[in-house]
């Protein structure tokens, strides 16, 4: 079975998602029409995936973020 970091590192390698980037000071990554519906005051999602240092930010970031716990998967 493969762990998170394989699984990760095979997704990357794979070209299935874009590098990594910080969303606060790169931006959110997004195509030009996904970026003018935002302008237009549409809603496009763009999903993202927060990988954690360890389990203790983990703990620290769903506890503040609800959203990491509604989508979380089951």
């Amino acid at each position: 079975m493969m762990d998170f970091t394989h699984w990760l590192k095979y997704g990357i390698e794979q070209n299935f998602c874009g590098p990594a980037v910080c969303s606060t000071h790169d931006g959110i990554p997004m195509t030009d029409l996904e970026e003018a519906e935002l302008w237009d005051g549409g809603e496009p999602c763009v999903f993202v995936i927060r990988p954690y240092v360890d389990l203790a930010e983990k703990r620290e970031v769903e506890a503040t973020h609800l959203p990491s716990n509604w989508r979380k998967p089951r």
